[in-house]
Parts: structure tokens; C-alpha cells; sequence
């Protein structure tokens, strides 16, 4: 089979890989279409902590049909169309995963929209409704809008009455953000966001502030935050910029706030960290939310937006697409598994 490897730093090579077989417990999927996402870009630049030994396949999200099981598991399912998470191993044409870590999906999901779940969807969901509990008539500020996980965020706020979005984009993604739901886009590029939100919420602030940015950004999103207002950091994207450079590393770590549990308890605010590749230990939590964001597509409520779905040879050219922050929606990566299946 052809898998996508991160071989040093920097450097993606499609391979010719051994087929997995899979272990007792465990499904091999035939994958149809696989998932880009900002950590494994952080990966490729050595930012990443949680990445594994070079060289290696890295991916968290799968979708295609199961065409192996291993002991323990039904046979019946051979054929099942399912989506995945993974814990690395899945830019690849067959992946090899806990049975119960794959769920059939609904017969008019594409491949393309299921792929796009589990990172980018899952993340939301969690961030909105587990960690800052977002209720009716709150509001939320969410960076980075246009992306996957922006996109996925403005759609689920649309689930609950009366929520107000602000996101953050360049000019010529605001439609995008207002076709899904954005109340009030805000161009970065044009002023200073915070003081665009103090504007706009005539000095209130908001409920909740939902920060990959980090440093500096994070300190700001803080400010922002109303009395009983929680601010959810899940990413470092400051970190990234073009080529690796220790000295910008350092400077935005230096940057990075810190918060006195007295002072959090005297202002009325909550920070909160999510890392939904630590949540693996949580099977439960995440599953229940992935049946969940199932169930809300099938509803008609969220509709992945995809930017593009590249071949498998130029994969790596959607890490660019991410990285200069060009994608609106997901990047998906599709393998031609049909004509290459073997094992």
C-alpha cells in the first residue's frame, strides 16, 4: 500500500508501506479519504510534543469501508462504510484500529464530510458544549473561523438559541463565515480584534473566547471575557511561521500568560485546556460526542465544509495550504484505495 510519511523535519514522502493486518479487537479499513489538521503541520516543524518518532505516518481521522477484522470482532462488518479516529498511522490507504473506534456512518454521508468529523467537529463540539458549557443567548469569539475548525464551531453555535458569534478572518473569507452562521466578522488583518469586540459588544465583552492562537493572543482573549466568562486554549498556532526559527519559538513562549487561581476566583473567569489527542483514555466522552455530531448531520444541522480533496501524491501540498492559512473548511486527502487494495 502507498502511505504518506513524515521522514525528518519538514520532508513528506509517499512510500510503499507493509499492509497492516489487524490485531484481535481491531478493524483494518480500506481508507477512502483522510483528514489534514494543524497539529500534525506542527509535526512537520518539530512543535509538536505528543508527535511520534521519525520517520512516521502521523494522521488522527479516517473514512472508508472495513475490508478486514481481527479476532474477536464480527464479520459482519467487513464492508461497513465508517468514519475513525486514530492515533497516528492513518495517512495511508488501509489503517488497522480498535473496533469500537469505528463508527458507521449514515448511507448519504460522503466520505469526504466523515472524514472531516473527527478532528475538526469533534474539537467544537468538546470546546462548546463540555468544556465552556455554552447556553442560550451567550456569545463567542472564535479565531482562526474560516478553518476547520472555525467553520464547525459557527455551525454548532447555530444549535443553540440565540448564541452570537464573533469570528476572526481575513476580509475575503467573511461571507464564508456568514454563510455558516457568523453574527459579526471581524478582519485581523484590518485593526486590533480586541478592540473591534469591545466595539461591538459596546464594552461588555463576551462569554466565551475559544484561543489556538496562544501568547500574547491568549492574554487578550482573557480581557475579553465578561464576569463568569471562560476562555477554552487548544492550540499554539503563533508558534508556526513559515520555516522553523528557535528565536520566534522562544519569544511567543515567553508570551504566554499566567493565571493566579486567586486572581481567576476574584474576576469570575475560567481557563481551560483541551488537548483532544490526550482524551484517547476517554472513549466514552469522545464516542458519545462523535454519535452526537452523527446524529446532528443527519438532522441536517452541520454540513462539513470542505476547502479541497487532494490525490494522496500531493498530500503535502495541503500542509502548505494550511500553513499560510489560504484553506477555508477542511483539507481532506483522498488514496484511490479501489485500485490499489491488496492483502
Amino acid at each position: 500500500m502507498k502511505a504518506l510519511w513524515l521522514v525528518k523535519r519538514g520532508t513528506w514522502e509517499i512510500r510503499e508501506t507493509p499492509v497492516p493486518l489487524p490485531k484481535p479487537g481491531e478493524v483494518r479499513v480500506a481508507v477512502r479519504v483522510f483528514g489534514l489538521n494543524f497539529a500534525e503541520l506542527m509535526a512537520s516543524q518539530g512543535l509538536y510534543p505528543d508527535a511520534p518518532k521519525l520517520p512516521a505516518i502521523l494522521g488522527y481521522e479516517i473514512a472508508g469501508e472495513i475490508d478486514a477484522v481481527g479476532e474477536g470482532v464480527e464479520a459482519s462488518r467487513i464492508g461497513e462504510r465508517v468514519v475513525a479516529l486514530t492515533r497516528f498511522g492513518s495517512h495511508a490507504q488501509l489503517c488497522c484500529v480498535p473496533s469500537r473506534f469505528a463508527l458507521a456512518i449514515p448511507p448519504a454521508m460522503s466520505f469526504e464530510a466523515a472524514a472531516a468529523l473527527p478532528v475538526t467537529y469533534l474539537t467544537a463540539y468538546h470546546m462548546l458544549f463540555f468544556a465552556a458549557n455554552v447556553r442560550a443567548g451567550e456569545s463567542v469569539l472564535v479565531h482562526m473561523a474560516a478553518g476547520g475548525v472555525g467553520t464547525a464551531v459557527l455551525q454548532l453555535c447555530r444549535t443553540v438559541a440565540d448564541v452570537v458569534t464573533f469570528g476572526t478572518a481575513s476580509g475575503s473569507k467573511h461571507q464564508v463565515l456568514r454563510d455558516n452562521g457568523c453574527t459579526q466578522a471581524i478582519d485581523y488583518r484590518a485593526g486590533d480584534y480586541e478592540s473591534e469586540v469591545r466595539r461591538l459588544t459596546e464594552g461588555r465583552g463576551v462569554d466565551v473566547v475559544l484561543d489556538p492562537l496562544g501568547g500574547r493572543d491568549t492574554l487578550k482573549g482573557y480581557r475579553l471575557l465578561r464576569a463568569g466568562g471562560r476562555i477554552v486554549v487548544y492550540g499554539f498556532a503563533n508558534l508556526q511561521r513559515g520555516r522553523f526559527s528557535p528565536l520566534h519559538v522562544v519569544g511567543q513562549l515567553a508570551r504566554v500568560p499566567r493565571f493566579s487561581p486567586l486572581r481567576l476566583m476574584d474576576e469570575n473567569r475560567g481557563v481551560i485546556g483541551v488537548n483532544m489527542g490526550h482524551l484517547f483514555g476517554r472513549a466514552d466522552l469522545l464516542f458519545g460526542e462523535m454519535r452526537a455530531l452523527l446524529a446532528l448531520y443527519e438532522q441536517g444541522k452541520i454540513a462539513p465544509v470542505i476547502d479541497c480533496v487532494l490525490p494522496l501524491e500531493n498530500a503535502a501540498d495541503g500542509y502548505s495550504r494550511i500553513a499560510s492559512r489560504q484553506n477555508v473548511g477542511k483539507v481532506v486527502v483522498a488514496t484511490s484505495i479501489e485500485s490499489t487494495r491488496s492483502g
